[in-house]
């Protein structure tokens, strides 16, 4: 029974289990020594070169299960020890250089960086070099290729770079918290920090306790995940955990729709405002867009926000596929109505550590949202909803025209065409993740076509419910 894409995200899987497990029975810190040996038992490293150093990686992951630096803002951290195993990046020639007399790499190099042994070889002077590229276009062999590290590759914003002394460093100023770098990570040198002992905390302080309510949030993208199961047994098994209620966040993607729907026909033109890491990279590099922004807060805060305010001590646990939301509750404007933040994986590490087998549980049903609502979960929803709220508001004459921008590349091209008035649209649907949110940083798995297909399922469940529907029985 395969749970997750990749043996980084088992191996993190393993260690959240462990802290978990000792957190629920309150025995974390005395056992803590022990869990690099229950995750890697024996004397065999799984991936390094010695026990000693994995057990010491180990440390540094337990840590982040624990909540990570609180030093450090960001909630992606570069474990150092662990990211030592990549060569350095940058442009290299390699033995496909045939020392050829046109020497076309040194022509266009204005840095002087390119020189040649006495086999005209190609060589590049890495203390002059600034990675343009020039010398790689320019060469007929294509002998010199860009050996990028997976986290620079994976990093759409350039927030990713080599320390003087190797292990990746991240720019906070860049970050959008993403997940990208973390996910492609191979060797989990990068990692999200876990909240996961809060929710143990909130809902072991609401045992027995009838004032004190912890509710979890569950982003639509839960359809797509858990592929061993069905999306009512993993309502189940929440409800197991101790949770007092599970909501579909779809709700508030309805809350959402029907207010964003009626901004864009009042104003002409928006930004979509549900994904965090899209938004602060609006804020980080396209700060003149910033107004076009809109009002409405994400679906998360929109439906927590609507639960504080009927039961203001409560709790409020966001379970989905995103990192970005961890730093999304950060902001003042939204940490009044969400707690905290788990990722779909952190669930599963939950289900775990209580033994909860959410294979032999009964269905729990989700019951609420309309089919738009749901399907904010992939690419292309979000406009299918605008357009139905249109319709719902009777803004007949309002021509939509909406443009889904699949990943940061396709957010950057529509940002800029904006910024230079050329943009044929009049609403940017943006998501960082390629797919949507079915492909986040903290997906069990990322099935792209067959995810789609899960989200569109478990839209169509909600029948002939209308937004209004929706919104107008919370």
């Amino acid at each position: 029974m395969r749970k997750f894409d990749t043996k980084i995200q088992h191996l993190k899987y393993k260690v959240l289990r462990e802290v978990a497990r000792f957190a629920w029975q309150d025995t974390l810190l005395e056992n803590i020594i022990h869990i690099p040996q229950i995750v890697v038992p024996g004397d065999t490293p799984t991936m390094r070169c010695c026990i000693y150093k994995e057990r010491a990686i180990l440390s540094e992951r337990i840590k982040l299960a624990m909540g990570g630096d609180k030093e450090n803002p960001n909630v992606i951290e570069v474990i150092d020890i662990a990211c030592d195993e990549c060569p350095m990046s940058g442009y290299e020639v390699t033995n496909s250089c045939r020392g050829c007399l046109a020497h076309r790499c040194e022509d266009v190099c204005k840095r002087g960086a390119i020189t040649f042994d006495q086999n005209y070889v190609a060589h590049i002077d890495k203390s002059k070099c600034i990675n343009c590229g020039a010398c790689a276009k320019a060469c007929p062999y294509s002998a010199i290729t860009n050996r990028r590290r997976p986290c620079e590759s994976a990093c759409k914003v350039k927030a990713i770079s080599m320390s003087e002394k190797g292990p990746a460093e991240i720019d906070n100023d860049k970050c959008i918290a993403c997940g990208a770098c973390s996910y492609q990570c191979p060797f989990g040198a990068v990692m999200e920090k876990s909240y996961i002992l809060d929710v143990i905390d909130f809902i072991k302080k609401s045992e027995g306790n009838t004032k004190y309510k912890v509710h979890a949030l569950v982003a639509p993208a839960v359809a797509s995940q858990f592929t061993y199961a069905r999306t009512a047994q993993v309502i189940s098994g929440i409800k197991e955990l101790g949770f007092f209620d599970v909501i579909e966040v779809a709700l508030g993607a309805d809350i959402v729709a029907h207010a964003e729907s009626k901004e864009l026909a009042e104003k002409g033109f928006l930004t979509s405002s549900c994904c965090p890491a899209f938004v602060d990279y609006i804020h980080k590099n396209f700060s003149d867009l910033v107004p076009l922004v809109s009002h409405n807060p994400s679906p998360m805060t929109a439906i927590a926000k609507h639960i504080k305010e009927k039961d203001p001590n409560s709790k409020i646990v966001f379970i989905g596929p995103c990192t970005a939301k961890k730093a999304e509750i950060q902001h003042e404007d939204v940490k009044p109505y969400v707690d905290t933040v788990i990722t779909f994986e952190e669930l599963q590490a939950l289900f775990d550590s209580k033994h909860i087998e959410i294979t032999e549980l009964g269905d729990t049903a989700f019951d609420g949202a309309s089919y738009f609502g749901r399907v904010f979960a992939r690419s292309g929803g979000l406009i299918e909803a605008v357009e139905q709220g249109l319709k719902e508001h009777g803004f007949d004459d309002f021509e939509l025209k909406g443009l889904a921008c699949d990943g940061i590349d396709a957010c950057r091209v529509a940002l800029l065409k904006k910024k230079k008035g050329v943009l044929d649209a009049n609403f940017i649907e943006g998501m960082a993740c390629t797919g949507g949110c079915i492909n986040g940083a903290g997906c069990l798995t990322h099935g792209g076509e067959s995810s789609r297909a899960d989200i569109d399922k478990y839209g169509r469940k909600a029948g002939e419910r209308t937004i209004t529907d929706a919104v107008t029985e919370l």
